[in-house]
């Protein structure tokens, strides 16, 4: 009897070993470390938010270049001197607008090659869709799909020409509302949605120039853009979202910099994220043995907390909706 439930354990011990040695040797593809050090690192929406603590991390890491671009010249200044007085490193700044592909490009062609590209730009306005103007929804998709876009379609032969065969990256900055769809983000969600089949896409055509991409899935994070969103915010959007936890930008960046540095595709920055991540693996490359083995163990419990936050959500809006009846 004990013989049989020793190998009993045995196999059940073995059935999960198993699977992890398969995914071990399945994994593609391989881990990664992108170093910072020494490196040219080029940050877009880098005048203030997560742009600018990733550049004030990114100077303090000792990247042998730091370049910031934004719209406004004034806050790139300001930003340029934040960084120089707590770093000593002098920013490049660029003023231009992401929209515009050939001013994108001269801008990127006036920085030089690029080591570590970093599309953190980004707009939303909240609002439902149907009360939601045309120019609002053409902004979001322009600013936060189409502007990245256009950086990594002018970044990308000086990245591919590079002669160090050192790794490269380029990180896109998604949301988690571009893991899930939220009630009053259907413009932005489209906008973010976009991002992770073209980065999905992207990583495919680039693995073997040896540049690699990583997603930044940042919650509500408190920056200057958070405070404009919140003006339109619907209320019920507002008690729909309430369920993940908010992050300063110092915080996001930090996280979102460790995962560039990790060659992460998928960077989540608290642990709702975490959690929204193994829920929405997909078909998403994954470097790590180790998450795939829990994205893999816990896909069917996930699967039914996910239906869970759905019945919340639903029942949330249904009990709103009929108090506006009322009113």
């Amino acid at each position: 009897m004990v013989d049989s439930n020793l190998a009993f354990i045995s196999l059940i011990l073995l059935f999960p070993i198993s699977i992890f040695i398969f995914l071990f040797i399945i994994i593609r593809p391989r881990g990664i470390k992108i170093p910072i050090k020494g490196r040219h690192v080029f940050i877009t929406g880098g005048s203030s938010g997560i742009g600018l603590s990733l550049a004030h991390r990114a100077a303090a890491e000792g990247a042998a270049r730091v370049s910031i671009l934004a719209r406004s010249k004034s806050k790139l200044e300001d930003a340029r001197n934040e960084i120089q007085l707590a770093t000593g490193i002098d920013v490049t700044v660029y003023s231009v607008d992401v929209r515009d592909f050939d001013a994108v490009k001269k801008a990127i062609e006036d920085a030089g090659p690029i080591d570590v590209l970093v599309c953190n730009q980004g707009f939303a306005k909240p609002e439902e869709f149907e009360n939601q103007e045309m120019q609002d929804i053409k902004f979001m998709i322009d600013v936060n799909l189409m502007g990245t876009i256009h950086l990594i379609k002018a970044a990308l032969p000086g990245m591919k020409n590079r002669k160090d065969g050192i790794p490269a990256s380029i990180s896109i900055t998604s949301s988690q509302v571009g893991q899930v769809g939220i009630y009053g983000y259907a413009g932005y969600a489209a906008s973010k949605f976009g991002l992770r089949g073209f980065a999905e896409s992207l990583q495919q055509e680039i693995i073997m120039d040896n540049i690699h991409v990583s997603l930044i899935f940042p919650p509500d994070t408190e920056t200057p853009g958070f405070i404009e969103e919140n003006k339109t915010k619907p209320e019920l959007t507002s008690i729909l979202s309430s369920s993940s936890g908010g992050m300063n930008a110092d915080e996001v960046a930090k996280k979102a910099l460790d995962g560039i540095k990790s060659g992460s595709f998928v960077v989540s920055c608290n642990f709702e994220g975490f959690l929204l991540a193994l829920a929405t693996a997909g078909l998403s490359p994954q470097r790590s043995s180790l998450i795939a083995f829990v994205e893999v163990f816990s896909a069917s419990i996930l699967r039914i907390v996910a239906l869970c936050f759905q019945w919340n959500w639903y029942s949330s809006i249904e009990k709103w909706q009929k108090t506006q009846k009322k009113q």
